[in-house]
């Protein structure tokens, strides 16, 4: 019996969603990936704790919610950039935990708990669209 193989986005979820799972210890409720072309948005729906979405309810703390979270994907990230890799073929050129409005990177956490991330590929690849929202 064949058993296709998962397409490109949903292996790139699966990668995404068991590192987000390694780094904090808490798995997203749900993600979502787009590739298309040079672009690979990840965006990690109920990515946050309780108590991280509580302190992102005011300014400051989400402050300081975005900037733990900024330095914890800059210090870990390198295995998801490296499966990324692996699942696409092309490299990764740029990923970054801050917004960076020349490059377009962005990783980004919302109050609500979502988590968007943008790698930006060094080529184009199949465009691909997988989502598990379970919302």
């Amino acid at each position: 019996m064949n058993v296709p193989q998962a397409s490109m986005a949903a292996q790139i979820a699966q990668a995404a969603k068991a590192f987000e799972r390694e780094r904090t210890g808490h798995a997203p409720r749900s993600v979502t990936v787009v590739l298309s072309d040079d672009a690979l948005v990840i965006t990690l729906h109920g990515a946050l704790s309780e108590a991280e979405k509580a302190l992102a309810k005011h300014s400051n703390g989400a402050a300081k919610v975005q900037e733990f979270h900024s330095r914890l994907f800059a210090t870990a990230a390198e295995s998801l950039r490296q499966e990324i890799e692996r699942i696409t073929g092309a490299q990764v050129r740029e990923a970054s935990a801050e917004i960076e409005p020349p490059q377009g990177t962005v990783m980004k956490a919302f109050a609500g708990g979502t988590v968007v991330q943008v790698f930006l590929l060094a080529s184009s690849v199949a465009t691909d669209v997988y989502s598990n929202d379970r919302s």
